[in-house]
């Protein structure tokens, strides 16, 4: 795939060079360490529960609840440096999101979904269509109980994995979608997007909420609690994206999905994208 020019604006900061990170910006650089298959294993077909209405699952999802606020949220905090922008955005059109929402952030390093969780003060009612084999990764308990749900991979797990989401649009729960569909590392540039999140906002209605997580370098105490060659993080909170329903859905989706990515290539402070929003391979 063919990568255009990077700028930015004075005072951003780039911590990675891009001839670090490969050309295709669908590849995916984070391995998922998967457990013995003797320790049994999901299958991501029509059996997973994507919508699990058991005792133990809402009790691990408690669990997991303090885990994402007390743990992982002051990981956040110290070994990352997340700092919290533009929430004022979030504040501004609050009765926009009474009856739910779909957030989506660049996809750049481990504890990012929390990190949105964070800016948009949802650590509960929020659910994360993800790679199936992180679920049977050595973090799978964390990943279930911070609202992952595996995207299929068959027909008939894909129609069960559609109706879990229909009945959580229908409770008024908020989605978090990473649409560049992969982790890349303290990446700058913000990657063209799959269609899944914007696909979804046209469906059920409801506004897409850019966040952006954009660089500082790491200074003061910050220095005592994390590696000098990790970067800081500030994640920003962007004014919410509308689907029409007026309009060919088509034509919306693309219409969504270049409005989000302009509005967090800007609050990144990128100047000139490598990236389109759309991918080239559509």
């Amino acid at each position: 795939m063919s990568i255009g020019t990077f700028r930015c604006e004075p005072g951003t900061y780039v911590p990675f060079g891009l001839e670090k990170y490969p050309d295709d910006p669908f590849k995916r650089l984070v391995e998922v360490e998967v457990e013995d298959s003797s320790k049994g294993r999901f299958r991501f077909d029509d059996s997973y529960p994507y919508l699990d209405n058991s005792f133990n699952y809402k009790w691990n999802r408690f669990l997991g609840f303090f885990v994402q606020w007390f743990a992982v949220a002051l990981i956040n905090r110290f070994k990352y440096g997340v700092k919290v922008a533009d929430r004022k955005n979030y504040r501004k059109y609050r009765k926009h999101f009474k009856k739910g929402a779909i957030a989506i952030c660049n996809h750049v390093f481990q504890f990012d979904a929390v990190a949105v969780f964070q800016a948009v003060r949802r650590f509960r009612k929020m659910w994360i269509p993800m790679y199936a084999k992180h679920f049977n990764g050595k973090d799978s308990w964390f990943i279930i109980n911070c609202g992952g749900i595996p995207v299929p991979e068959t027909p008939a797990g894909m129609r069960k994995f559609d109706e879990a989401f229909d009945e959580y649009a229908r409770r008024g729960d908020w989605f978090l979608i990473f649409p560049e569909a992969v982790r890349w590392d303290f990446y700058t540039p913000v990657r063209p997007f799959r269609k899944g999140a914007f696909t979804m906002a046209w469906k059920y209605d409801r506004p897409i909420v850019p966040c952006v997580i954009s660089w500082r370098p790491r200074r003061g105490l910050y220095k005592l609690f994390g590696p000098a060659d990790i970067p800081c993080a500030t994640i920003h909170v962007g004014e919410p994206v509308f689907p029409d329903k007026s309009v060919r859905k088509q034509h919306d989706i693309i219409r969504m999905r270049e409005e989000a990515h302009a509005i967090m290539e800007k609050m990144a402070g990128i100047s000139e994208n490598p990236w389109k929003a759309i991918p080239e391979d559509e």
